[in-house]
């Protein structure tokens, strides 16, 4: 949505730049399919108007992309509340709500959603290192919609999970390979395999906009490498890969505005 409206307000300062701005925002998350796809309908609508037409074109675009993806987080928090309505305590890792996505967001909409119904005890949220998306803005979010909460360093999630006290783990995506594996935050992977170890639920939330069909396998997601100076300040080797590849099989179920797959 925001790289949408970045290229209209990109459009309207220079009607020549479009590609140029594509492009540029394009770069900027290269794991995460449905920004590139959200560009891709924006260039769409303003090859197909008029000359004098293209900037509202596309404003108009991206409109449409904002509300459908509202509709969207609205939808996959009440699928995702049906899948885990038995769930008093979940998991949850990185920011997956208002701040990140249109609406409530993701997965963090099921979990606003099911506290709603009442049948959420608690969530427990990842510090999500090493920029910290769960401890600064997740238990914010949490906070603000009066959700029952705690926070846990990510060392910590796979024990918890181990030890019982976790009955569920919910994760948002940034993009579905065709087989099912699927790119998130960092980390993600090693709590798809406590689950799998403990048997409970590993559900994966994201609008179908984060499926990308033409990917075969999580092997051809581009893992996005981030800069050394998020880790540490010292002049060291350091890798920051910003996501992990879950393979299929670790997911229970895959939750999108259509229903649940799984």
């Amino acid at each position: 949505m925001a790289a949408a409206y970045g290229l209209a307000l990109e459009l309207a300062r220079d009607p020549s730049a479009i590609e140029t701005a594509a492009d540029v925002l394009r770069s900027a998350r290269p794991t995460a399919v449905n920004l590139a796809h959200a560009i891709d309908r924006v260039r769409d609508a303003v090859e197909a108007a008029p000359g004098d037409a293209a900037a509202e074109a596309a404003l108009a675009e991206a409109g449409a992309i904002e509300l459908e993806e509202q509709r969207a987080s609205d939808s996959i928090a009440a699928h995702g509340a049906e899948l885990l309505a038995d769930a008093g305590v979940i998991l949850t890792h990185c920011n997956t709500g208002a701040l990140a996505a249109p609406g409530r967001g993701t997965a963090l909409a099921v979990i606003a959603e099911l506290s709603a119904r009442g049948s959420l005890r608690k969530a427990i949220a990842t510090e999500t290192r090493p920029l910290l998306q769960g401890a600064r803005l997740t238990t914010y979010e949490l906070a603000r919609l009066g959700v029952p909460f705690e926070l846990v360093v990510d060392a910590a999630a796979p024990g918890l999970i181990a030890s019982g006290e976790v009955d569920a783990v919910i994760v948002g995506c940034d993009r579905v390979a065709a087989n099912g594996d699927v790119a998130n935050k960092v980390g993600t992977y090693g709590l798809a395999l406590a689950a799998r170890a403990v048997g409970i639920p590993f559900v994966v939330a994201g609008p179908s906009s984060t499926i990308d069909r033409s990917c075969p396998t999580g092997d051809q997601i581009v893992i996005e490498e981030r800069d050394p100076g998020e880790v540490i300040d010292r002049d060291i080797p350091v890798r920051n890969p910003a996501f992990d590849v879950t393979p299929a099989e670790l997911v229970t179920a895959l939750v999108t505005e259509r229903g649940v797959v799984g």
